[in-house]
């Protein structure tokens, strides 16, 4: 994966199953956000998503959960839906173009480039937040960020909200304003289990509030 690897096993073979198994991951992820960019109720689209992500983190074979937490999980967990947690913000254009390696775990890397700024977010969360691009084939836009929660109530490294190659992407208005809905923020892999390596959010996407929405940590054994 462009932004979360299997970190242990990637030097291993893999049997082809595998690879069609991820195929099908990535295949029914996008399929879900395409359903909710469509729902015109962000709540119930909320919801569809969490219903779908449990059912995927329990019976998929590409789970990132370990076997032990796989046959004990009861369930993500998440804060209620907070609809003052979403969000359309106008894009700026950084002030100066700049690659950032992301750290992905011990020792490794992900270079990635910033090439937008969030207009929007300031007012309600202290501050605004950095969009970057994956470099690498393929591409795509990725938005971690960390928040007054993290490492208390959420991850530790922060969580995702944007990652385009991999399906995640809430889409815009007809406007063209970008909709970032913090509801549908999401742990990494990584937070579920070492074997995973994930870029982690730089400190500039830091928020000084606490985003009480999207995934939390618990309740999954």
């Amino acid at each position: 994966m462009p932004s979360e690897t299997k970190g242990a096993a990637s030097g291993q073979p893999h049997a082809p199953s595998d690879f069609m198994d991820l195929l099908d991951w990535r295949r029914r992820v996008a399929e879900l956000y395409t359903a909710v960019r469509r729902d015109a109720n962000p709540e119930a689209a909320w919801k569809l998503w969490r219903q779908t992500r449990d059912t995927l983190f329990a019976n998929h074979p590409q789970t990132p959960l370990e076997a032990g937490a796989r046959a004990r999980n009861v369930g993500l967990s998440y804060f209620d839906y907070h609809p003052g947690f979403r969000f359309e913000v106008t894009l700026e254009a950084v002030p100066r173009v700049e690659a950032y390696v992301a750290l992905t775990g011990p020792g490794g890397t992900l270079p990635i480039t910033g090439f937008a700024l969030t207009r929007g977010l300031e007012k309600t969360l202290g501050s605004e937040l950095t969009l970057y691009w994956l470099e690498g084939y393929g591409g795509g836009v990725f938005l971690p960020f960390l928040d007054a929660t993290s490492g208390d109530t959420t991850y530790g490294g922060g969580r995702y909200l944007l990652d385009s190659i991999k399906g995640a992407d809430l889409g815009h208005t007809k406007e063209g304003a970008l909709i970032l809905d913090f509801n549908f923020a999401y742990n990494p892999s990584c937070s579920y289990a070492d074997r995973w390596a994930c870029p982690l959010a730089p400190v500039e996407n830091r928020l000084t509030a606490a985003v009480e929405a999207g995934e939390r940590l618990g309740n999954v054994g």
